[in-house]
């Protein structure tokens, strides 16, 4: 069978289709383009309206396909799966599989069923109490990616129902990988070439503090990961500002290879906002993390998520998210307009701040971020990093060959070398010699290894 599979939103499903992918390649099926798959996998994102009114549209456009084979057909996973669940059967009768982040370990085999016609539609929406570990493909290393960088996710599900946020009804609750499984996997990764791990999770922060945890904390399993031979860099994402533990900021000045980079997201710079969020953190303590971070770690870089026109959120609420901003330094940021999501506390929060309004306090929110970030990218001219190279850059001029690489702490260097090929997942020395909007441009001063 040929697949096609179309990923929306975050870095999790991201790392979902990719094992979805390497699971069916196991089974001798092929991805295609897609104008020649036979089976079309949607893994879908609901944390705003945007993206799953994409889902939509996409399968209105896979439709068309049925015109060339009536034995096409479609899955749908992730969170608008299991929000929306067989209603897809029903809207778009050519859908025969739907599954949320939880079913996706059995998704493979009801794809197989589908297409050998053992089954007609399979709906894996049921959450489960403890981690189901996936199939592990014998291909791993043939499936190695060629930046030599992976994810591997700790846990699934969120326990914060912070009042925006549908995650935990499509996630379901918290649940963390036994820390032995997931030190053997980034361990297996590393034996087969990889230099880079990223540990991915809702809130990595609090690993192991559900029911399936074993008493390793996430500061416990940060150690255990940093600590094998051949790991360059070691990230992770996300963290919640009400868990992040003294331990795990510590970490940033003792693991080297615990890159100096942290994603926090604050959502608003105002305690009142914060509050009928349901955040569990003011303004006060997340300054706190952050003067602590900077101490253990001073050359490390922030990014963050914002939303701005949450229900009851004033001009001066508003402007205190601006403070923030400004205050902590952000490198980069997220930031939308708050947007209802079915069934969370915040749909019957009032008053609503009106669209227009909203629109343009996000305008404000991010001119004021560009602003902050070309001030930390100039900061960086005439300093000295490593690229870890990721491919060729866009940026090409004809007489020089540019390629892409991330410093530690994941900025963009894009990097003028004359070779053509060989230079994907190797570390290169350079010198920042130029900011740019969003990247940096740097020039070598070293050899590549």
């Amino acid at each position: 069978m040929k697949f096609h599979i179309t990923t929306f939103g975050c870095q999790m499903n991201v790392h979902d289709s990719d094992w979805l992918t390497r699971a069916l390649e196991s089974r001798g099926w092929e991805q295609a383009d897609e104008g020649e798959a036979q089976v079309y996998i949607l893994n879908t994102c609901s944390v705003r309206d945007k993206p799953e009114q994409k889902v939509y549209s996409e399968l209105g456009r896979i439709a068309a396909h049925l015109k060339r084979d009536e034995n096409i057909f479609a899955a749908v996973g992730g969170c608008v799966a299991q929000q929306v669940g067989r209603g897809f059967f029903e809207r778009f009768p050519f859908v025969k599989l739907v599954f949320g982040s939880d079913g996706i370990a059995g998704a493979p085999n009801a794809l197989e069923r589908i297409a050998e016609g053992g089954d007609d539609r399979v709906a894996l929406l049921d959450f489960v109490s403890i981690y189901e570990e996936r199939e592990t493909s014998e291909e791993r290393t043939v499936s190695l990616p060629e930046t030599r960088q992976a994810f591997v996710n700790i846990m699934q599900g969120c326990d914060n129902f912070c009042s925006y946020c549908i995650v935990p009804y499509t996630r379901g609750r918290q649940k963390s990988r036994l820390p032995d499984v997931v030190v053997e996997e980034c361990r297996a990764l590393v034996a087969s070439g990889i230099r880079e791990i990223t540990l991915l999770g809702q809130n990595v922060n609090s690993f192991g503090q559900d029911k399936g945890g074993v008493g390793v904390s996430f500061a416990d399993l940060l150690y255990r990961v940093a600590e094998i031979d051949g790991l360059h860099r070691l990230r992770f994402t996300t963290s919640h500002p009400k868990d992040i533990a003294p331990e795990v900021i510590r970490a940033f000045g003792e693991l080297e290879n615990l890159c100096p980079s942290l994603h926090l997201p604050l959502q608003s710079g105002s305690d009142a906002v914060l509050k009928a969020m349901r955040r569990k953190y003011t303004q006060e303590r997340y300054l706190s993390i952050v003067e602590g971070l900077k101490q253990a770690r001073p050359d490390i870089a922030l990014t963050t998520d914002l939303i701005v026109g949450f229900p009851g959120e004033t001009e001066a609420d508003f402007q205190e998210t601006l403070d923030m901003v400004e205050r902590v330094g952000y490198e980069s940021s997220f930031s939308f307009k708050y947007s209802d999501r079915p069934g969370v506390a915040a749909v019957n929060m009032e008053p609503k701040v009106s669209p227009e309004e909203a629109s343009e306090r996000l305008m404000r929110l991010q001119t004021l971020q560009n602003n902050i970030t070309k001030k930390c990218l100039e900061n960086l001219v005439g300093l000295e990093t490593v690229a870890f190279i990721e491919g060729m850059s866009r940026k090409q001029n004809g007489e020089e060959t540019f390629w892409k690489g991330r410093d530690p702490a994941g900025r963009i260097v894009n990097v003028a070398m004359p070779e053509s090929d060989g230079l994907v997942g190797m570390m290169v020395p350079v010198r920042i010699i130029e900011a740019k909007k969003h990247s940096l441009m740097g020039e070598r001063i070293g050899i590549p290894w």
